[in-house]
């Protein structure tokens, strides 16, 4: 899976890959195995190259961002999950074409909070979806008009599942 992270306004490449014996992440190119432990529903322990790391990650509602916590160093982080790769969509990249709002993980849909026809902002919460006992806001990328929300509030998706279409 593929994500954009905005930690201190700076937008990171992240990819995670499942492997036999833990995780593959690749930061903006630069490649890390990770050997992940759940302590509790909001901290994590990561094996590192051979370190120890312990994250904690939680719902800011101050901000709507996530709160990371590495050791004793906490920060607001922004996540925008999409597929890479092969695409199932019409073909438009990047900045232009429909933005195409996916479920960065499997969860529940908490609240959605768009509906069709309506203006969306850049960086609006859109959907919020519960994993891993947290809820994470999903985000227009720019400013835009809904033209679908296929989400459903009480409903289990996978991740990579369409959300909401904005144009």
């Amino acid at each position: 899976m593929h994500y954009e992270i905005e930690v201190a306004g700076r937008v990171r490449q992240v990819e995670v890959r499942r492997v036999e014996d833990g995780l593959v992440v690749t930061v903006d190119g630069r490649v890390w195995p990770v050997a992940p432990a759940r302590i509790d529903a909001q901290t994590l322990s990561l094996l590192v190259d051979g370190r120890s790391i312990e994250v904690t990650v939680a719902p800011d509602p101050g901000t709507g961002q996530l709160r990371v916590g590495i050791g004793a160093v906490a920060i607001g982080v922004a996540v925008n999950g999409r597929r890479r790769g092969p695409r199932h969509d019409d073909g438009h990249a990047g900045g232009g074409g429909p933005q195409r709002i996916l479920a960065p993980m499997p969860g529940k849909i908490v609240r959605v909070l768009v509906k069709p026809g309506e203006a969306a902002a850049a960086r609006q919460p859109l959907v919020v979806i519960e994993a891993m006992k947290m809820e994470n806001e999903l985000r227009a990328t720019r400013a835009g008009t809904v033209a679908e929300v296929l989400a459903r509030e009480g409903a289990s998706v996978d991740a990579g599942t369409l959300l909401v279409v904005i144009t």
